[in-house]
């Protein structure tokens, strides 16, 4: 009897309707990882209003009844840690393209074991008197900071059609949930964005000046990366500056990096990641000096900026000359797993007036020469916030996924050969 009564009076608001379509899917994963696309079944339930007035901005629900395959044999997937978001299309009395957005909520999945995609919502104000379609088009999954898109490959059918009447007495919306929803505007796109706040940077500080100068500020480079991830290969870029603090004939170092790193696509326990680098010697001098960070000291909230602390060594020069400085081969560990970073092409950040020291750096053969210590750079300091930070870093600890190491939400179970 309640169930009777409660349609009769949804007939009257503008019941909501829900209705499951399927269709064939191709999903992409990131490039660069060598696995290849798949082909499956995504099977869609939309909710919506099954009548509305023109002018209602009626809420709409997305769900996944069936992903298009199960979670790889790859890695496990954390709690929280995918998100979807897509495009449904409206055709018929009014054509619209609604975003639709899913919150970033799912159990723990394990490997080889069913996906489970919370579900996504949108709006769409009516404008028309007739029928309007809703049909499920292309989808983004974010899974750990990479994006796998899959979109149809054959006509999809229309999973639910709302009835426009004209606009009479009061408009409200036939919303089939209590909750508020993403407005029909918002991105489709589910990636977490990168954090561009800034590390503070040193002001150049000299307790003397001319010979007497002991603190040396170096130049901000861009530093294009290749990095040898545990799950591929993959390009970073990020601007590193680095600085000196004469003490006696040798340097205390510190290297920055300006930016902080990306938005932590998941929480990351204390003591888990430990960077180093080597610090290319030029000029006067040859060789490296090895810099290096502390582990990190607390944990990182999900959504809370990742950043590579500053890295300290100290530089004992092995020749008298002028002796440059640029950054180097970048190391990460991170849950017993290395991925090392090469630059494709490097850059003066410092140059020293050095004096040559006992078992100092290897040394070189460039001319001695007097005057100022000054900083210069082989590549220009534009500041671009594009180019502020290892943007594809994304460390989850257990997993250690380093720089953009993908998590294909959609692969089929049996993975495709990999070379030695």
């Amino acid at each position: 009897m309640l169930t009777g009564a409660a349609v009769l009076l949804g007939v009257t608001a503008g019941q909501a309707q829900a209705a499951e379509v399927a269709y064939a899917t191709k999903c992409i994963p990131p490039a660069g990882i060598g696995l290849p696309d798949v082909n499956g079944t995504t099977k869609v339930e939309i909710t919506a209003p099954a009548t509305a007035k023109v002018g209602d901005t009626v809420d709409i629900v997305w769900k996944f009844t069936q992903a298009a395959s199960k979670n790889p044999d790859i890695i496990d997937l954390p709690a929280d840690s995918v998100q979807p978001s897509g495009t449904l299309k409206a055709a018929g009395a009014q054509t619209a393209d609604i975003a639709m957005v899913g919150t970033r909520t799912n159990p723990a999945i394990p490997k080889g074991a069913d996906m489970v995609l919370s579900d996504m919502k949108g709006t769409l104000k009516l404008t028309a008197v007739g029928q309007v379609a809703l049909t499920p088009d292309a989808y983004v999954v974010n899974a750990l900071s990479t994006d796998t898109k899959c979109a149809p490959t054959e006509p999809v059918q229309p999973a639910a059609t709302i009835t426009v009447t004209a606009a009479g007495g009061g408009s409200g919306s036939g919303s089939p949930s209590g909750s508020s929803s993403p407005s029909g505007s918002s991105s489709p796109s589910g990636s977490t964005s990168p954090s561009t706040s800034p590390s503070s940077s040193p002001s150049p500080s000299s307790s003397a000046t001319g010979d007497g100068q002991t603190d040396f500020t170096g130049k901000v480079v861009d530093i294009p990366y290749t990095c040898d991830t545990p799950l591929g290969i993959k390009k970073a870029t990020s601007p590193i500056q680095i600085n000196a603090k004469k003490n006696s004939g040798s340097y205390d170092l510190t290297v920055q990096f300006k930016k902080s790193v990306m938005d932590s696509p998941i929480a990351i326990p204390a003591g888990k990641v430990k960077p180093t680098m080597q610090i290319t010697l030029g000029g006067a001098d040859t060789g490296s000096v090895k810099v290096e960070g502390p582990l990190n000291s607390a944990a990182i909230p999900q959504g809370q900026p990742i950043e590579i602390p500053n890295l300290v060594g100290t530089y004992k020069p092995g020749a008298t000359g002028e002796s440059t400085l640029s950054p180097g081969v970048l190391t990460i560990e991170a849950a017993g797993t290395t991925t090392t970073c090469t630059p494709d092409k490097t850059a003066v950040s410092l140059t020293l007036n050095t004096a040559e020291q006992a078992s100092g750096a290897s040394g070189g053969s460039g001319s001695s020469s007097g005057g100022s210590t000054s900083t210069s750079g082989g590549l220009a300091e534009t500041g671009s916030g594009d180019h502020g930070t290892l943007k594809a870093l994304g460390l989850v600890a257990g997993t250690a996924i380093l720089l953009g190491g993908a998590v294909f939400t959609f692969m089929p179970r049996k993975r495709a050969g990999r070379a030695a």
